[in-house]
């Protein structure tokens, strides 16, 4: 499977069960008790039209998210959450 299949991959999980995808930020191949896995981090704005409503500053979510050697996901989470604005962490 190729990166581009498994970005598409993602893009359809997030836009079917949580919310459609602000950014991909990295989808990269890794070995997991000898089966190879893809592993992806995602950003997502959490409950946009909330926090418009009260005129706050948007919340991203960056969400970590495994796939099988055959695209599908097998598990995914929540593992921050900034308000936009803020500066990210620089590693």
């Amino acid at each position: 499977m190729k990166a581009m299949m498994v970005m598409d991959e993602i893009t359809d999980f997030f836009n079917e069960h949580i919310a459609p995808p602000h950014k991909i930020i990295s989808v990269k191949k890794q070995t997991e008790n000898e089966e190879e896995v893809w592993r992806g981090l995602v950003e997502v704005i959490e409950e946009k039209e909330y926090m418009k409503k009260y005129a706050n500053d948007q919340m991203v979510g960056l969400y970590e998210v495994f796939l099988d050697e055959e695209g599908d996901v097998t598990g995914f989470a929540r593992i921050s959450l900034r308000y936009r604005s803020d500066l990210e962490e620089q590693a």
